[in-house]
């Protein structure tokens, strides 16, 4: 793996179930180029990792402070964490 991947772990709070959150975050994640997962908690919250440069992770996590236009994301947590190496970007059950 390149030296300069960074990972963050990040839990959106709001109203972020029901409104495309997931769909729009693989969506962007694609876009940007991060790899990484997303999924719905049974709390009604939504998770999800990044991985990339910290450029595009950076992006990634600016992105899911809006998410997508239905959404009202109250808050969100994230955590830096040693990258894994995951390839592509899906959403996770």
């Amino acid at each position: 793996m390149e030296s300069g991947q960074v990972r963050a772990h990040v839990i959106v709070s709001g109203t972020v179930q029901g409104v495309a959150y997931r769909f729009s975050t693989v969506q962007e994640a694609n876009r940007l180029g991060v790899n990484g997962w997303v999924r719905n908690l049974p709390d009604g919250r939504v998770e999800a990792v990044f991985e990339g440069t910290k450029t595009e992770v950076a992006a990634m996590v600016r992105w899911c402070h809006n998410g997508p236009q239905a959404a009202v994301v109250k808050d969100v947590a994230v955590k830096y964490e040693k990258p894994e190496g995951i390839q592509g970007f899906e959403i996770i059950r």
